[in-house]
């Protein structure tokens, strides 16, 4: 945990660096859509950091509260709010606030719109008018800084370098720890260094590639990372020279080798169209010759055969507005059309289904393909990264998933900082960073099996973003983070020495935020580790899916869908249906080409899965589901008392514990220690829900529900003012208002 700044201060804990910017008493919190009498009375507080709620009151309905370390149950980080409306319901006025404005009237309500899809609302009726006011007034300006260096992580670091006896537990604050206990005890692999580059080549064979060193100190492109992989055949001075051809400089950059030798490679477009050609034709030589075979090299566009962010930044709107906007009973009978309409999952189908042609291409083709973008930092992330999920099982392990994210995400200069909207001033946002975990999401759905990780994991990782004390996703691109760090040790008189920057704490070490116990609910008891052998009839034997099970759930399936893959004649939409039409994705290919594709999913999906092999999705209309406990936890109607994917989580759980309480007491008895001596192992268990006993049989918790571990409880409020629904109290405009939407009042 990070440490108090003291022991108590108005009952509200500060970490380090937080202070209190201001706060007024007798607030109450709105917890019911349609009764007051289960809100809760206490002290509404802004800091530097959060807003918080302080309470005595235990908080009503709610059986199970799953406690984050930095958060208290009714905090809301300033980074995670989207928008402030402030209301005075007598005067029927209301305005969206912005930093640095006036209220020209005292506010009896305020209303935070969250980006993780929350709504919390807090009264002012028995609390002094101008405390509310300038209560507010401190929320809006700081949630929303005008300047990088005024998000909270660097007061909280800069804390750190003065008094360094402050360090949490004594953690390094940029470590990468694996942070939740894996069996290896492996550390998360930042790639800020030569020697992480140079592991990850070794670990997949790439032999014919070679760790570049040009861009030490940013010298050549500052979008780019330091250190990168590329084809030992190309020098560093030609690298120089051609990198004045590329948009942002962002020369060719390596991602991942398959065991066939085929490599996969990130490339932004190439500005110079006089040099275009002859650049191109060299780069793909070198590519070539990279490969064991010499095979030819296959290059995606990706502008061209994907939604672009500003349309999965309109279709990310609509879903927020579909799930959070009126209460269920008002939409259900159009919910489904309504959700096609959002095309949030036509755009994950697209992702999915261009990222398995591709693995087609590594793997059945043996070529290496390129992903080609404008800047390559953007659609060339997401693609990169689901490519590797689907091709390398490491990736689907824990530390595997982090290190995948450090090196195709933040160290290849996605932009955290605009993307995220951090300082609520960016017209680039886009939530491209979700709509990936959503495709892994997918995945897990589909193949549970095959990740280490939870959905919970998964959800709360995507909350982390919205965190302003981890670097991790805070910056543009590794660069911005030394500038901006350095310029502010300078202007605090801190120290560097021999550092680059800053050392802000990192999203991986999980210690920060969760419990060791907490942190179990990460691992998946589903996972079938590949060292995870079963006993049958005496004999040691792995896993595998035999194919009469497999084949049995494609029965009644149509033929073209059963590989998941949808023809290009299937391509029209259907009445009511889920299947739109897609761009075309290989317009180049030939017809035996498009032949040989679906042959190749054909016969990948009538045999056994293998979980530690390639992994394919299934893209149909019923198989691309919504994923309801990212989207859904806050809604009190969707809520499901125990029901939901967690009451199979939770008998998994059990059945695993179970298992390994017999695998212990085996190797107890076998090396014939007593068993106190082993007590310790016998106490270990990896799994949140443990088994009492062999043969459990005990029924499941009574706090159970398809939100957990979230819950709706006080989460979102949408209760009427004056017996009016707030959407058309505020003149019919639906909530994540704009300014231009909502007429701000004085």
């Amino acid at each position: 945990m990070l440490m108090p700044r003291g022991a108590v201060y108005y009952s509200i804990f500060l970490i380090t660096g937080e202070i209190v910017v201001n706060e007024v008493n007798f607030v109450r919190k709105c917890i019911a859509t349609d009764t007051s009498q289960y809100d809760l009375w206490g002290k509404l507080v802004c800091t530097n950091f959060k807003i918080s709620f302080i309470t005595d009151d235990p908080m009503p309905l709610q059986k199970f509260h799953y406690k984050n370390l930095l958060l208290g149950e009714h905090d809301v980080p300033l980074t995670c709010i989207e928008q402030i409306v402030t209301v005075n319901d007598t005067k029927r006025k209301q305005k969206v606030l912005g930093p640095n404005q006036k209220l020209k009237f005292n506010p009896t309500e305020l209303i935070i719109y969250c980006k993780d899809f929350r709504i919390v609302r807090f009264r002012f009726d028995e609390a002094g008018p101008e405390s509310a006011k300038k209560v507010c007034l401190a929320i809006a300006h700081y949630s929303q800084p005008t300047d990088l260096q005024l998000l909270f992580a660097f007061e909280y670091v800069g804390e750190i370098y003065h008094n360094p006896a402050k360090k949490v537990n004594g953690i390094d604050p940029g470590g990468g720890g694996g942070g939740i206990g894996s069996a290896s005890g492996q550390q998360t692999p930042l790639f800020e260094t030569y020697s992480d580059w140079d592991r990850e080549i070794k670990r997949t064979g790439a032999s014919e590639w070679r760790v570049c060193s040009v861009n030490e100190g940013y010298m050549i492109s500052t979008c780019l990372p330091e250190y990168f992989v590329v084809p030992s055949s190309l020098a560093d001075q030609d690298l120089k020279l051609y990198s004045y051809s590329f948009i942002g400089r962002r020369m060719p950059l390596w991602s991942w080798n398959h065991p066939n030798g085929s490599a996969l490679v990130r490339m932004a477009n190439i500005k110079d169209v006089l040099q275009q050609r002859r650049i191109d034709q060299r780069i793909c030589n070198a590519i070539t010759r990279s490969h064991p075979l010499r095979s030819d090299v296959y290059k995606s566009d990706l502008d061209k055969c994907l939604p672009n962010i500003q349309e999965i930044q309109a279709a990310h709107i609509k879903l927020k507005q579909l799930c959070v906007n009126e209460p269920f009973e008002e939409t259900e009978e159009k919910w489904l059309s309504s959700l096609e309409n959002t095309h949030w999952l036509e755009y994950i189908r697209s992702f999915l289904k261009h990222s398995a042609e591709l693995v087609y291409m590594m793997e059945c083709k043996h070529v290496s393909v390129i992903l080609q973008e404008e800047e390559g930092r953007d659609l060339s992330c997401l693609a990169a990264s689901l490519i590797q999920v689907m091709l390398d099982p490491y990736f689907r392990t824990i530390v595997g998933f982090q290190s995948l994210i450090q090196k195709e995400w933040v160290m290849a200069g996605y932009q955290f900082l605009d993307r995220c909207n951090h300082l609520k001033r960016s017209d680039k946002e886009s939530p491209l960073f979700l709509m990936f975990l959503d495709c892994v999401w997918q995945l897990l759905e589909q193949y549970p099996a095959a990740f280490e990780f939870s959905e919970m994991y998964l959800t709360i990782l995507y909350d982390s973003a919205r965190i302003s004390l981890f670097g991790t996703f805070l910056f543009n691109c590794p660069h911005q983070r030394v500038k901006e760090s350095t310029e502010f040790a300078i202007s605090k008189n801190i120290q560097l020495g021999d550092e680059k920057g800053l050392k802000f704490p990192c999203v991986w070490d999980w210690s920060l935020q969760f419990t060791s116990r907490d942190r179990l609910l990460f691992h998946n008891p589903l996972y079938i580790g590949k060292s995870a052998p079963c006993v049958q009839n005496g004999a040691v034997k792995t896993f595998k899916r035999s194919k009469k099970n497999y084949s049995s759930t494609l029965r009644g399936v149509p033929p073209a869908l059963k590989n998941g893959i949808i023809s290009e004649q299937e391509f029209l939409p259907r009445r009511n249906s889920l299947i739109l039409k897609l761009k075309p994705d290989f317009l180049q290919q030939s017809e035996s080409q498009s032949n040989s594709m679906e042959q190749y999913f054909r016969d990948w999906f009538a045999k056994p899965v293998d979980l530690h092999g390639v992994i394919l999705p299934h893209i149909s209309g019923t198989q691309i589901k919504l994923w309801k406990l990212c989207y859904f936890r806050w809604v009190p109607e969707a809520q499901i008392n125990h029901g939901g994917f967690i009451t199979a989580f939770h008998k998994v759980s059990l059945l695993a514990d179970e298992v390994d309480m017999l695998n212990r007491n085996l190797r107890q008895y076998k090396s014939n220690s007593s068993l106190q001596g082993n007590c310790s192992e016998l106490d270990q268990s990896r799994m949140y829900f443990r088994a009492n006993s062999l043969n459990d049989t005990s029924g499941a918790p009574d706090f159970l529900s398809s939100s957990f571990p979230f819950s709706p409880v006080g989460n979102l409020c949408r209760r009427s003012i004056l017996g009016t629904p707030l959407s058309k109290f505020l003149s019919g405009a639906k909530i994540w208002l704009s300014t231009e939407t909502l007429a701000n009042e004085d």
